[in-house]
């Protein structure tokens, strides 16, 4: 039997679970976001640090990267590029405060880029999802987009630059995620209660 509406239920009962979520949860989660990614190092000293404007009840990102400009780091926000047919993310800086535009997928994206970077020129990716396991296996929306644009991670040594961050509450976890060989697992997730290494204590 096909595992797709198994998912697609998956996703929208974990998506509705995230807009039934009151103001004051999400500010108390976005607080201890920034407490468990304060927890790696590399979220402290990487200079190229890519995120999401958080959308549909996701996890926000505002108070865990409120102080990167200070500790002259730079985060990107990822522009959906159309490459061969299929679409792939470019990253492009954007501060607090900027315009942001929403394009046809209703992704915002920083307005008028001038400049963007390619995937691998990141040093770390806090990267969105609907679940997540312990394993890093993540579930999305769907679209493969950070699959396509991290594929280049799938035959490196884990972890590598750059490192990839699962951001989600910590109701987002499941026991277990089937996976496909197209997947890109995630070398730590952060939730709103603590850092969870994936990598199985590699160096």
């Amino acid at each position: 039997m096909s595992k797709l509406p198994e998912r697609r239920e998956l996703r929208a009962d974990l998506v509705q679970r995230r807009r039934e979520l009151k103001p004051a949860e999400r500010v108390a989660a976005a607080s201890g976001l920034r407490a468990s990614l304060e927890q790696l190092p590399e979220f402290l000293t990487d200079k190229h640090v890519a995120g999401y404007w958080a959308t549909g009840g996701e996890l926000p990102l505002n108070v865990a990267i409120g102080p990167l400009a200070e500790r002259g780091q730079t985060f990107y926000l990822p522009i959906v590029t159309k490459i061969g047919g299929k679409r792939r993310l470019t990253f492009a800086p954007w501060t607090t405060g900027e315009d942001v535009e929403t394009n046809e997928l209703g992704i915002p994206e920083p307005k008028a880029a001038a400049h963007v970077i390619e995937a691998d020129k990141l040093d770390l990716v806090l990267v969105p999802l609907l679940g997540f396991d312990r394993k890093g296996n993540r579930l999305g929306f769907g679209g493969g987009y950070y699959d396509r644009s991290f594929e280049f991670l799938r035959d490196q040594a884990r972890p590598a630059q750059p490192l990839l961050v699962g951001v989600g509450y910590a109701f987002q976890e499941l026991p277990a995620i089937e996976t496909a060989e197209w997947d890109i697992k995630l070398d730590y997730i952060a939730t709103d209660k603590e850092l969870i290494d994936c990598t199985g204590g590699a160096a």
